[in-house]
């Protein structure tokens, strides 16, 4: 849901998702003289609460001293800054947000304007489409703050409140999916990893309550194959599963479930979430579930192809001819694309689709980015260009080549169209006021950004979004089996994504500069031009801070964009 208020001269827009609330705030540039900031206050009109946001940076002037990790009230500790995200929303939820301008002294702020937006968050299991995304920010302020630090499950075990923590809605999606299956009804599973024994549990009950339940994993490659034969066999599901051999070398890339009501396939679960303790609780993913039969339809049909373990020669026709690409836009509704396919038309169809958007475009990157893109995020017509990766450079560049091709990586970066962030952590508290994080534990190769998912003007009336397994390369459109969805015109679920988006880039972006920071002072600290300790950064309590977001720089493009 989507809402834009003005009230003398200060206008507040409220995107909500599902957990996510974004606020853009603007005023004219001429009203900005004095500004401290923006204090934003929400009432929670469903559970009947109301109190000001908080944030974690205070004015010099006004410093109570607490403890690393503390929050103020932006009443008297304002946002600098035109956006700001509500994190604890919940779903289904109606709030009001009450935006203040505040000028003056920072020991005394004073209302400039006013103005309040009320929207109501979308509930995920309304619609045709129900989006779940996981918490995938394991190593933040807040999972220290909660659960110290420690790996889940070390208190508590399977009940550990930190799995319910991260999970965010995703893991209980998946269990929710399998448990509708009952006697006359199926489930057929295409997976890569398939190793999580709740959802093995889980198919094992549905069997045993008469579903009929078909599992096919990959089996390409000692990983995952050996822990997916493992899992299946203590379950006790092995006589379900068929194994998966791509040839030539590939992987089965998928991650998908349809349910079948007697022969008829009703609805699929799908997105990037691998069935494994890192897939729903480590790195960021999704769980898409589209409750369209014609789409159901299209992935049954191709996990009946890929049971009977074709070759490439023979699949990749064939998914090239029965799901051909739109010559421009795709159709409006739900559309699916099927890998592997005969050349990259897939993959330059993406390319096309990223070229042509008019106001911006929001992209993921679990393991850099395709050359393809690279001309977009240079020559693209989109005022505003996001991407968020795992890494700035995928694994496949070759040692030689990488100071050439991380110069490229930061030439793009410095575009003020473009704004990048990338996978990392808060690694100490020496020399700042925050608290130390710690990844999980749960993923060996993938730590942050898994997601694959491109959105297309995402505010606009007729938004289009790509989702799925498929990473944006070459292997996962000519070579791995996956699966995609174009959406087109749904506004509900490109809120919902671009809400997690937003989410995890400021997560991200703020951990860079926090590492950056980190640096520069260790490097003080070594030349002998500072002692070590904690240096909070403080809020500007000059006339500053506002400036940036009005020049030429990827934050005025943002505060355009995002206020509308």
């Amino acid at each position: 849901m989507r809402k834009r208020v003005t009230n003398h001269g200060l206008t507040a827009r409220a995107i909500a998702g599902s957990h996510v609330v974004l606020l853009s705030m603007n005023m004219d540039k001429s009203d900005c003289n004095g500004l401290r900031g923006f204090g934003i206050h929400r009432t929670d009109h469903t559970e009947n609460e109301a109190y000001w946001l908080q944030g974690m940076k205070t004015f010099k002037e006004t410093d109570p001293g607490l403890a690393p990790g503390a929050k103020f009230s932006t009443r008297n500790q304002p946002i600098q800054d035109f956006s700001w995200a509500d994190y604890s929303a919940k779903p289904g939820h109606d709030y009001t947000y009450k935006v203040l301008a505040l000028k003056g002294p920072p020991n005394k702020l004073e209302p400039f304007a006013e103005v309040s937006v009320r929207v109501k968050t979308e509930s995920p299991e309304c619609g045709d489409h129900d989006v779940y995304f996981n918490r995938g920010a394991a190593a933040s302020q807040e999972y220290a703050r909660r659960f110290g630090n420690r790996v889940p499950g070390s208190k508590g075990g399977e009940d550990d409140p930190a799995w319910a923590w991260l999970s965010r809605g995703a893991h209980e999606a998946i269990l929710e999916f399998i448990g509708q299956a009952k006697k006359g009804w199926g489930l057929r599973v295409g997976a890569y990893e398939f190793r999580l024994p709740s959802v093995l549990n889980a198919l094992h009950e549905a069997h045993a309550r008469g579903a009929d339940v078909r599992i096919l994993y990959d089996a390409g490659h000692d990983f995952p194959r050996d822990e997916n034969r493992a899992q299946a066999d203590k379950a006790n599901i092995k006589s379900l599963c068929d194994e998966r051999v791509p040839k030539p070398q590939a992987l089965s890339h998928n991650k998908f479930i349809v349910l079948l009501k007697g022969k008829k396939a009703v609805e699929v679960l799908t997105g990037s979430t691998n069935f494994s303790d890192g897939g729903v609780f480590g790195q960021s993913n999704v769980v898409h579930v589209v409750e369209e039969p014609k789409v159901a339809e299209a992935y049954l049909a191709y996990w009946e192809q890929l049971q009977g373990n074709p070759e490439r020669k023979v699949l990749a026709p064939d998914l090239t001819v029965t799901h051909p690409l739109p010559e421009e836009t795709p159709p409006k509704g739900t559309m699916t694309i099927f890998s592997p396919r005969e050349s990259l038309d897939a993959l330059d169809y993406y390319g096309r689709l990223a070229a042509g958007a008019n106001d911006a475009l929001f992209m993921t990157f679990a393991f850099g980015m395709h050359d393809v893109f690279k001309a977009v995020y240079r020559t693209g017509k989109a005022g505003l260009r996001y991407a968020l990766f795992e890494t700035l450079l995928g694994p496949g560049v070759r040692k030689e080549k990488r100071a050439e091709a991380l110069k490229e990586m930061i030439d793009l970066r410095r575009m003020p169209e473009n704004r990048f962030a990338v996978g990392s952590k808060i690694e100490m508290n020496q020399f700042d006021n925050w608290v130390a994080e710690k990844l999980t534990g749960l993923n060996q190769h993938v730590k942050y950004i898994h997601t694959k998912y491109m959105l297309i003007d995402p505010l606009g009336n007729d938004p289009i979004i790509v989702t799925g397994s498929a990473n944006f390369s070459a292997a996962s459109t000519n070579k791995n089996d996956e699966n995609m969805l174009i959406i087109r015109g749904n506004k509900r679920a490109a809120d919902v994504y671009l809400g997690e988006f937003m989410r995890l880039w400021d997560h991200y972006a703020f951990r860079e500069w926090a590492q950056k920071k980190r640096a520069r002072e260790i490097a003080l600290v070594k030349a002998g031009k500072k002692k070590p300790g904690p240096e909070p950064w403080y809020l500007d309590s000059t006339d500053a801070w506002w400036k940036r977001f009005f020049a030429n720089t990827d934050l005025s493009r943002h505060r355009e964009y995002f206020a509308g």
